[in-house]
């Protein structure tokens, strides 16, 4: 049975003792006296025990979603918005008091807020790398502010293109990068997606997902031949912003 006087919230995914998620909240909940409220880490091995999480934490209100079930998620749900529906990943659920699951998507919120200040007129067209659930809502971002887009991948499928594909002619036309894959997370911070680096040029854009480190391998080698870039940090804060309000309409 629910308690109305307590508010509990957390993270679902796989490995994520690393995460942002559960200090910036408890940080949070500190700052503005929320002293009802916590943020848990709920860290499972298969997507199956979210029903037991539910039953066993009947005061979660809402939880965000990280590698590797923002899309696996999906058949768990009740209800999904329609951007999360259209993007097809989720990484927020609000919990109602029914105990029905609804998913949105705040990467989406998230990730367009954070880049579209830096953008010029020129840059439109983008190479998303690898094509999990955050890449789709990158894509749906970008082409929101009217950036064609290009997965790249490791196993690309018909109309992606492969690592070994990208070349001069490909970095002159697209000028905006953005990693989506986990290749240089802490600790694994020497990994790199396996781009020809040298190609980058001061009309480029690199943007990491990733924000433990907060200059990523990716980031640096791109900055080197006059990149600009941008780590995930903000996209977190709006995307978790984006969340809470979800949670607290």
């Amino acid at each position: 049975m629910k308690n109305p006087n307590v508010n509990k919230y957390g993270l679902l995914g796989q490995n994520i003792s690393y995460s942002f998620s559960k200090k910036y909240f408890t940080d949070k909940f500190e700052q503005n006296n929320l002293t009802n409220s916590t943020y848990e880490n709920f860290d499972v091995a298969e997507i199956e025990q979210l029903k037991s999480i539910i039953a066993q934490n009947p005061e979660l209100r809402g939880l965000n979603v990280t590698i590797p079930y923002k899309e696996l998620v999906i058949p768990f749900l009740d209800k999904i918005d329609k951007k999360a529906l259209e993007i097809g990943a989720v990484n927020t659920i609000k919990i109602t008091r029914n105990n029905k699951l609804v998913g949105h998507n705040t990467d989406y919120y998230g990730f367009k807020k954070s880049i579209k200040a830096y953008l010029k007129p020129n840059q439109k067209k983008a190479l998303i790398l690898g094509t999990g659930g955050a890449s789709k809502a990158v894509l749906h971002a970008l082409n929101d502010l009217d950036i064609s887009c290009k997965f790249v991948s490791r196993n690309p499928t018909s109309g992606q293109l492969n690592y070994e594909d990208l070349n001069a002619a490909i970095f002159d036309e697209y000028h905006i990068v953005v990693n989506c894959t986990p290749l240089g997370t802490f600790p694994k911070v020497s990994e790199f997606p396996p781009l020809p680096y040298s190609l980058f040029t001061e009309n480029h854009v690199a943007f990491d997902l990733i924000y433990n480190p907060a200059e990523t391998s990716f980031l640096q080698k791109a900055k080197e031949f006059g990149a600009l870039t941008i780590n995930g940090s903000q996209m977190l804060i709006f995307q978790a912003e984006k969340s809470w309000k979800i949670w607290n309409p």
